[in-house]
């Protein structure tokens, strides 16, 4: 559906995007994640050639967004992260000023503007005016020009941002209701957001392409990581440390002062494949350590994003 090849932009000596090559399949719902300035927005731009590419290429269902642009675009819907709504115009005048636009044919538009209202649940704002809309119905016009005409491709850019969570809730579902239909294209920075509604995920950082995988994968990969320890003691914590190194599996032994006053903190790495807590505590309670807590986590999709987008000390972007 959409081909991307070394896709460059530069603005002066700044790289927005770098190298970028990927592949969008149909009939899925695609995550662009990465932090903010990762050039996520700056993608779907160019994607739906709302800019210029410094070099490289994008092919829309085979037609070059550059060389073919009215062919190319009439395959996308585009929501961008602040929607081009006119405040003064009614929902159903502002649909149909979007289908004249789109090229929908004349004996088409009322379906098609009837069809894209009920899709989103605006059909009884019809003749309200946008600027009397609360944020989330006017994110739902939004929606609602860009599914005119069916295009084959969605993309949303950031289209959660600034809505109270009832109405991000009903964009999320929205989304997933779309994407039965749809290819979807959805950037954000919201990891929750990705992992709830995305089959697939596109991680960048710094304007390059970090990680490609489904969404099950990234998960998978987050589940089949180390296990973390984080253990509670009395005292200064350096004997329960010395004990813990004991353990040949337990890696990344530190330990910092607790919240409490003559508490300190314990933490370490260790193999989810073996679980070592219960002859932790039997050790602990042995050598006379008063231990107050001992929690256990695995690594989440949190971290591993952290890690690929260079966040904090872990695989370079």
């Amino acid at each position: 559906m959409i081909e991307i090849s070394h896709l460059i932009k530069k603005y002066g000596s700044h790289t927005a995007v770098d190298d970028l090559c990927l592949t969008v399949q149909p009939g899925r719902i695609y995550g662009f994640l990465g932090p903010n300035g990762a050039g996520k927005s700056t993608t779907l731009n160019l994607i739906t050639g709302y800019l210029g590419a410094t070099g490289g290429e994008i092919k829309i269902n085979g037609f070059d967004i550059l060389k073919q642009p009215e062919e190319a675009k009439k395959h996308i819907g585009y929501l961008p992260e602040i929607p081009p709504l006119y405040m003064e115009m009614s929902v159903e005048e502002y649909l149909t000023f979007a289908a004249e636009l789109k090229g929908i044919k004349k004996a088409l538009r009322r379906q098609y503007i009837e069809e894209a209202m009920e899709m989103t649940v605006i059909t009884d704002m019809r003749n309200r005016l946008i600027g009397n809309l609360s944020k989330g119905y006017r994110q739902r016009v939004g929606l609602a020009q860009a599914v005119l005409g069916y295009p084959e491709v969605i993309i949303l850019d950031e289209p959660t941002v600034g809505l109270d969570p009832r109405q991000i809730i009903e964009i999320r579902e929205l989304i997933q209701k779309l994407g039965e239909k749809h290819t979807v294209i959805l950037s954000s920075h919201i990891l929750s957001e990705v992992r709830e509604v995305c089959d697939y995920i596109f991680i960048l950082s710094k304007g390059k392409l970090v990680a490609s995988d489904t969404t099950e994968n990234l998960l998978r990969l987050a589940e089949s990581e180390k296990r973390g320890l984080e253990i509670l003691v009395q005292g200064s914590g350096e004997d329960a440390a010395e004990l813990l190194g004991q353990f040949d599996i337990a890696e990344d032994i530190r330990i910092c002062a607790g919240t409490e006053e003559d508490t300190s903190v314990i933490t370490c790495t260790v193999s989810k494949e073996e679980d070592i807590r219960s002859q932790l505590i039997r050790t602990f309670v042995g050598a006379d350590i008063a231990l107050l807590e001992l929690k256990s986590s695995g690594k989440t999709l949190e971290d591993i994003f952290l890690e690929l987008t260079d966040q904090k000390g872990g695989m370079p972007a």
